[in-house]
């Protein structure tokens, strides 16, 4: 199977699913339907002169399910209803992409269940991919899943959903990022583009041009097997065509006047982009985007990130003082305030608490390129 096939068979997934759902399959059944030919799709090529790869996936998917109901036993009178397949000839159109999003994340599940139900069902990995990204085994991935289907069971598709539910799974898909075969931040794009085209909707836009706009980062971000942090990063590493998709997008949504949070997390990640040094950020712009921020909700990561901002804009003790609203206890307060601490020139104070922020870590790489600040600067005291 090419990849062009293996991009469009994904892409077709949520609306075959769908379509097996109408013509009488319940959800979970005919999740795994799709799933089963997706498999034998990479086991053997679609062949050549198939001209539409969605009735294909359509009509060995509905095939795929008729079997698992003969292997279960299903009833005779059920069976009998199923069991006559349509004439072959057109797919009607009828998409239930949006659909399909609201139920892998219906409020039943819980964020992780979420997440996995719809890298499968809407992205279209198997769950040895998922898995791998999780850093799970397959069998433990497999009964997430299953578990996840069995809650949704008897929710219909055209069930209206939450469309921001929606979004904060995909940003929580998008934030798992890189891990073995597949990139988990791509998935998500690639996703988040299907939902912008379903919904028009600006804040979707905002969140794809956030996740362009981060994941143009993506390669400068570890080298060598160290973190680097933004303003140490060789910004010629940075894929420059998603930085101009990204921005694009963003002035897009900026443009119909319904400003999101997505929408303004994009514009300080755009003004980052935007500056060809780290000293030629825009500070003073993103500190007003950060407070444009705080009016959707007073969020302590907020305030912290826009606490280093006004350091870097209005100088570090005015950091400082910024950060003082912000509680210890949120992720990367320690790393925060180790940072405006050496910027002021507080030296030891900056060490100590750059190896507190590295006790706290929360991934290795993090641990590790924090020590390293704290073994710099205690290095300068010597």
């Amino acid at each position: 199977m090419t990849q062009t096939d293996a991009a469009a068979l994904r892409r077709a997934i949520p609306e075959v699913v769908g379509i097996l759902v109408r013509r009488g399959a319940d959800f979970a059944s005919a999740e795994d339907a799709v799933q089963t030919a997706m498999l034998r799709a990479l086991e053997r090529p679609v062949r050549e002169g198939v001209r539409d790869i969605r009735a294909w996936l359509v009509t060995v998917s509905w095939r795929a399910f008729l079997d698992q109901l003969r292997s279960d036993n299903a009833r005779a009178a059920r069976e009998e209803r199923l069991a006559q397949e349509p004439e072959p000839g057109a797919v009607p159109q009828h998409d239930d992409t949006l659909g399909l999003y609201f139920l892998c994340t219906h409020p039943a599940l819980t964020a992780t269940s979420a997440i996995a139900l719809t890298l499968r069902a809407v992205a279209g990995l198997t769950t040895r991919q998922i898995a791998d990204a999780f850093l799970v085994p397959e069998a433990t991935m497999a009964q997430r899943i299953s578990r996840a289907k069995q809650r949704l069971t008897g929710i219909p598709l055209d069930q209206p959903g939450d469309l921001s539910r929606v979004m904060r799974v995909l940003y929580l898909v998008f934030n798992e990022g890189y891990s073995g075969e597949i990139d988990v931040s791509a998935e998500a794009i690639r996703v988040t583009r299907q939902l912008a085209a379903l919904t028009r909707e600006p804040e979707v836009d905002g969140l794809l041009a956030l996740m362009l706009l981060h994941h143009a980062r993506q390669p400068a971000r570890v080298i060598g097997g160290r973190l680097v942090p933004l303003a140490d990063q060789d910004r010629t590493r940075w894929k420059v065509d998603a930085i101009t998709e990204g921005v694009a997008v963003l002035q897009s949504a900026l443009a119909r006047d319904r400003l999101g949070q997505y929408q303004a997390q994009a514009a300080i990640a755009a003004l980052h982009a935007d500056a060809p040094t780290a000293a030629d950020t825009d500070w003073v712009q993103i500190v007003e985007w950060y407070d444009e921020l705080l009016a959707f909700g007073d969020s302590p990561v907020i305030r912290l990130n826009r606490a280093v901002a006004v350091g870097e804009a209005d100088g570090p003790l005015a950091g400082l003082a910024a950060l003082d609203q912000v509680g210890e206890d949120v992720p990367r307060y320690h790393a925060a305030l180790a940072y405006l601490h050496e910027r002021a020139g507080e030296t030891d104070a900056a060490a100590a608490e750059y190896g507190e922020a590295a006790r706290r870590a929360t991934s290795a790489l993090e641990q590790q390129h924090l020590l390293r600040q704290a073994e710099r600067l205690r290095q300068l005291r010597r």
